[in-house]
């Protein structure tokens, strides 16, 4: 028996953690630490790891652990009283970056009998927010619990959302052009019915179980949620063709509304940040080869860092705008919408296992993240310069 993949695990554990402080310290987000520590390491640069069918196992493992953790922190009856604003936000902020990526996608990539759907998913890339990094630039200036800083929050979670159900439409379609659309249709439609009338019955009756368990005993009622995790990220992909992380997020909502919660997150976040998050980022860097830089790619990602900020400035920008909010505050929100972050590498993580985000698009993509992270706080400051000083939120 081959024990090598002790070392490459301690290498990417160590690498990640060494990395994600060099990271945090620069006041970007760990996982852009992780994904460097991955390229650095991976084929691209150092060559010391490479993707091994263990290592892509375990970081499925790490993205279904991420999509259901965050669903554990999703409130469902918040969701529902977000309103006008941050639906609308979030809708438009989603149509037109899924637009533009497939625009930008078909200037670059438009010979291949597969490009409609690589190019559609490059858009369905740029769908995602991640909120982490602008969270922390509105608290540092005191303008979280502001009109702005609230609609952007319902916004994203919105977005999240959204973004799957794209994610889910897309990945249905992609690889087979013989699918028929009313039957892939149905079987999404299936999934939610089926997992909404689960979801109902099993909050009932975890709520049952933790109070017979009592506040003391509920070891084994985190082992069931678990167990409830793998078993609608299995059932997902398998019966209804949809994406597992969309299986495991459904779970998480589950969870996160039964009388268990609470005790939830602290039981699963070690598990996931420990191990099976790192490895996750760590393996989307290993997935980059090394390719010749010519001028057409490195054209193409400075046109695809445009458009994304771009088309969420626009978009976003414009659903505040339609919900009564001034020039710069819808200028604020659509910036405050810019960065990517775990979703957009979940997306493009999917598209490269089914065959239809190329290799060469996985580089750019990257380059993307990481952009939209360092360039969002910079954005949001110059935007609020000028606006009544306020303390910073104190988070209790």
């Amino acid at each position: 028996m081959d024990y090598h993949y002790l070392l490459d695990l301690a290498i990417i554990l160590l690498t990640t953690k060494i990395f994600g402080l060099v990271s945090r310290r620069l006041h970007m987000p760990q996982v852009v630490g992780a994904l460097i520590a991955g390229i650095v390491f991976g084929p691209l640069l150092l060559n010391v790891l490479t993707q091994t069918v263990f290592i892509k196992q375990l970081a499925e493992l790490g993205v279904i652990m991420i999509m259901f953790t965050a669903g554990l922190s999703t409130n469902i009856k918040e969701l529902r009283q977000t309103g006008k604003a941050g639906f609308v936000v979030a809708m438009v902020g989603v149509i037109v970056p899924l637009v533009g990526g497939t625009a930008v996608g078909f200037i670059f990539n438009h010979d291949s009998a597969k490009a409609l759907m690589e190019n559609i998913f490059l858009g369905t890339v740029l769908t995602a927010t991640s909120v982490s990094i602008t969270v922390e630039t509105l608290k540092e200036m005191g303008k979280l619990n502001t009109k702005v800083g609230s609609t952007i929050l319902a916004a994203a979670l919105i977005d999240d959302v959204l973004g799957l159900v794209c994610l889910t439409i897309v990945s249905s379609f992609a690889g087979d052009a013989s699918v028929n659309v009313g039957i892939v249709l149905l079987k999404i439609l299936a999934f939610f019915v089926l997992a909404i009338g689960f979801g109902f019955l099993a909050i009932k009756g975890l709520n049952w179980y933790a109070v017979k368990l009592g506040r003391s005993n509920l070891q084994r009622f985190h082992l069931f949620a678990f167990i409830i995790c793998l078993l609608m990220a299995f059932a997902a992909e398998h019966f209804f063709g949809v994406a597992d992380i969309i299986g495991a997020f459904a779970a998480g909502l589950i969870i996160g509304n039964t009388l268990g919660a609470p005790y939830m997150e602290a039981r699963f976040n070690p598990l996931s940040y420990l191990l099976l998050t790192p490895v996750f980022f760590a393996s989307l860097g290993l997935s980059i080869q090394r390719t010749t830089m010519n001028l057409q790619l490195i054209l193409f990602t400075v046109v695809l860092l445009a458009m994304a900020v771009v088309s969420k400035l626009i978009g976003c920008g414009l659903g505040a705008k339609l919900c009564g909010m001034t020039k710069r505050e819808s200028i604020q929100v659509g910036f405050g919408m810019v960065c990517r972050g775990e979703v957009a590498l979940i997306v493009a993580n999917k598209g490269m296992a089914a065959g239809v985000v190329p290799p060469e698009f996985f580089g750019p993509i990257i380059v993307l993240v990481v952009f939209c992270s360092v360039v969002t706080p910079i954005l949001l400051k110059i935007t609020f310069r000028g606006d009544t000083p306020a303390l910073p939120d104190v988070q209790e």
